[in-house]
């Protein structure tokens, strides 16, 4: 019983910690183009949440084709939000830039407040049935995540490692000034990046409400510094980081709980634990897991 509680506590580990991955392999990216901490990009996630909810459920069309419309969505409003604000303002210091995704965060937050008011949502889809599989229980938002988890975190690493727009955003990522210099055209990319940073919060916005059943306009808010822990563990900038940052993170959340260690950590205790573990990494290794040592 207890290897059997390991187990499904792994599975479900793997399954947040793969959101967290897709969230935060774009924002570490949009980190190292802009070098600016974006606070709104947890308001992202509750953004495609939303947009999936409305071609889902008020229009009745299926969860595949509003999951998509979530990703195009969130990926044009981050586009947006780089070409109207945040790339004219480069050069304004990281503080500033900061403060400023602060204020988009309250703002953004406050109009799906205003729009769709502060009660809990759910897609329609069935969400009571539980697949036994031997070992491990799902429910059918986890087994759709756990699917979506499977193909599309070695995708996006596939794609990071082995596409020349991949390599070139690794690239203004790990050094701006160099790219330029090499070639690459540094504010198109900005562009590419912004733009799946944005589709992957939008995807990572309604795996998230999968998973959790329900959801409200605090969705995002509320791993947002989870999702900055993600960036800090990998190593910030780094984007492979980032995805194997996410998958150490949501096991280690998630594990922390098993009976076997000491009884398991309460799960009030849990978000306490997400902080820890960086803290530790980085008494020992300052750049993270796959960063390597730079002055931000």
């Amino acid at each position: 019983m207890v290897w059997q509680q390991l187990a499904q506590l792994i599975v479900n580990g793997l399954i947040e910690g793969a959101i967290l991955a897709l969230a935060g392999v774009g924002a570490t990216l949009a980190f190292g183009i802009q070098r600016v901490a974006n606070f709104a990009h947890g308001d992202y996630l509750t953004f495609g949440a939303y947009v999936a909810f409305f071609v889902n459920v008020t229009h009745g069309l299926n969860l595949v084709f509003a999951t998509i419309c979530a990703m195009l969505g969130t990926a044009v409003l981050a586009a947006g939000v780089h070409l109207v604000l945040l790339r004219p303002l480069r050069g304004r210091g990281l503080v500033a830039l900061s403060l400023i995704t602060v204020g988009l965060s309250l703002i953004l937050r406050d109009a799906l407040f205003l729009v769709v008011g502060s009660g809990t949502r759910a897609y329609n889809f069935n969400q009571t049935t539980v697949y036994n599989l031997q070992v491990v229980r799902l429910s059918p938002g986890q087994l759709v995540a756990a699917i979506a988890a499977a193909v599309l975190v070695p995708a996006v690493a596939a794609m990071l490692a082995w596409t020349p727009m991949g390599k070139s955003m690794r690239a203004v990522a790990d050094n701006r000034d160099l790219a330029e210099i090499s070639g690459v055209n540094t504010d198109r990319m900005g562009l590419y990046v912004w733009t799946l940073a944005g589709a992957l919060a939008g995807l990572g916005g309604v795996m998230l409400g999968l998973i959790q059943g329900i959801f409200d306009p605090d969705l995002g808010f509320n791993i947002l510094f989870l999702i900055f822990t993600v960036i800090v563990l990998g190593g910030i900038g780094n984007a492979f980081g980032a995805l194997l940052g996410g998958l150490v993170l949501g096991l280690a959340m998630e594990i922390s709980a098993w009976q076997g260690f000491f009884g398991g950590l309460p799960t009030q205790y849990q978000p306490v634990l997400a902080f820890v573990v960086p803290i530790l990494l980085l008494l020992f290794r300052p750049q993270g897991l796959l960063g390597r040592a730079r002055v931000l």
